[in-house]
């Protein structure tokens, strides 16, 4: 697999499973993450599909987070702060679809994949899945996934991602702190738990899954506003002389 794709494949009546791939580790470039958005959205609006189950392909990183080609080569403020917009989108996307979101991480979660795993609804993963939120070491912080992380796990736990930058959490410490439900030795557990909780889930009352979403994701309305504002943040900062220099290390 080297090129990069979203696909989305009804699983079977009321599934519809929706999967992404970067050759880089599950990293998200733009393009990426608007078609994810897009996916989630028209998912959504889709009355053929009941629950969703968001995943990546391969079997070593669930996701990267943001791609740091793309990162490099930033070099005004609207480009910055339409890059981060992407994250952004894919959380909005999440909050307000309609549908139940099961997520399926098999493997590591960096930075913006840490924030996907926060923004679905229920999420189940390996033991391999261990967590960072690397932002810091970059010279920017994970403003954009903050309040969907937050919100999954608690300020407390929250922080100490943060300012440890430079360390992973295991997949049972995510555990824990709530950020996955359950954690399972391999993928065939993990995919066999994903396709229970989907088919548990397509034999309840859609209508009242939509309704328990709404509770869920109350008081999180403002959202939209305050996920660009954040957008803003991370797009002044990563034209940063601090962030430039530690980006090129990377690069």
């Amino acid at each position: 697999m080297s090129e990069a794709y979203v696909h989305t494949v009804l699983l079977k009546e009321g599934l519809l499973e929706i999967t992404f791939y970067h050759p880089k580790h599950n990293s998200l470039p733009s393009t990426l993450l608007r078609e994810l958005a897009d996916a989630i959205t028209g998912a959504g609006a889709d009355k053929a599909v009941q629950v969703i189950i968001l995943k990546s392909d391969g079997d070593r990183t669930f996701c990267a987070g943001a791609s740091f080609d793309e990162l490099v080569a930033i070099n005004d403020f609207p480009t910055g702060k339409k890059f981060f917009m992407g994250f952004a989108n894919v959380i909005n996307a999440c909050r307000k679809c309609p549908k139940l979101i099961i997520g399926r991480v098999q493997g590591k979660a960096v930075g913006g994949g840490v924030g996907l795993a926060a923004a679905v609804d229920y999420c189940l993963a390996t033991q391999y899945a261990a967590v960072k939120l690397s932002e810091l070491n970059v010279g920017i912080g994970p403003f954009v996934v903050g309040p969907a992380v937050e919100r999954k796990i608690g300020l407390s736990a929250f922080s100490q991602l943060t300012i440890n930058g430079n360390e992973f959490q295991s997949a049972g410490w995510a555990r824990e702190k709530g950020l996955y439900a359950e954690v399972f030795d391999n993928v065939d557990q993990l995919d066999a738990a994903v396709l229970q909780l989907a088919d548990f889930l397509l034999a309840t009352n859609p209508e009242a899954q939509s309704q328990l979403k709404q509770m869920f994701w109350q008081n999180c309305e403002h959202w939209d506003e305050l996920l660009e504002e954040r957008a803003e943040m991370s797009g002044r900062l990563v034209l940063s002389d601090f962030t430039k220099q530690a980006l090129a290390r990377y690069s």
